[in-house]
């Protein structure tokens, strides 16, 4: 009887067993959440670091950058945000993009020059580039940022996108920097998204120049119906062949042609210089 007794003693009940089998249920999860949450952020960050194109040594400088005014916590100072980085990132990007232009363009005036940098580090051009970047949801934004939707984020975006430079900058210095908007903006130095100059005016200046007269533009066909013509113009200039383009109007039509003439040339002042 006493060995009975010993053995039912020793087992434990129902009621104690389960809050032992719980506890060491909630345990594990417990952790595999954790290192999944960091594990996500990690992912986060790297994937972001792929998209700029730079591996940061110092990550909390990326996260500065991206972080807008109002995200920040009480106590914190506003430099803590992107403010600063997007100052140093804003003269940063006009040194080497001054540079790109000066060696692109080496038949360019200091007055073309000025007028393609201008076009080149305005803000809407920095936002097309965030953009294009995938920036606009990383954006850091508190509560008074988040209530304004979508916009304030797409108004920031030149300003985050000037930030992020600054913060390659700091963290991989200048050869680090330089990659970046050499990457990001050779093809809308050689695109850009609106004419810096009306070709027939640049065409007239390159002729005077050249101590030639005044092109001359004339009508070679007019096709389409009444409502929608389509007219082909010719410019002429002595000692060079014709060169011809078509528009929906005469004025657009002769645009085309002078901007023709002007690549086949090698004309700066032009859309491609």
């Amino acid at each position: 009887m006493k060995d009975e007794a010993k053995d039912i003693a020793i087992q434990p009940t129902e009621a104690q067993a389960a809050p032992e089998s719980e506890a060491a249920a909630k345990t594990p999860a417990k952790k595999k959440r954790t290192r999944s949450s960091k594990a996500k952020g990690t992912d986060a960050n790297a994937a972001l670091e792929a998209r700029i194109g730079h591996s940061f040594a110092d990550p909390n400088m990326l996260m500065q950058a991206i972080t807008h005014v109002s995200a920040l916590k009480s106590g914190r100072k506003r430099g803590d945000s992107y403010q600063r980085l997007e100052f140093l990132g804003d003269h940063v990007l006009g040194l080497v993009v001054s540079d790109m232009l000066y060696h692109a363009f080496p038949n360019a005036d200091e007055g073309e020059l000025s007028k393609r940098l201008a076009e080149l580090v305005r803000k809407e051009s920095c936002a097309d580039v965030a953009k294009s970047l995938g920036l606009l949801d990383d954006i850091k934004l508190g509560s008074v940022g988040s209530s304004a939707d979508a916009r304030l984020r797409k108004s920031i975006l030149g300003d985050i996108c000037e930030a992020v430079i600054g913060a390659v900058f700091l963290d991989g210095g200048y050869a680090a920097a330089s990659e970046f908007v050499k990457r990001n903006w050779t093809e809308r130095m050689h695109k850009p998204r609106r004419p810096l100059r009306d070709p027939k005016t640049v065409l007239q200046e390159w002729a005077q120049g050249k101590g030639l007269p005044t092109p001359v533009y004339r009508e070679v066909e007019r096709t389409g119906p009444h409502h929608d013509p389509q007219f082909r113009v010719a410019v002429d200039l002595p000692g060079l062949a014709p060169a011809e383009g078509i528009g929906g109007s005469k004025r657009a039509a002769e645009k085309v042609a002078a901007s023709v003439m002007i690549e086949r040339e090698g004309v700066g002042g032009g859309n491609d210089g």
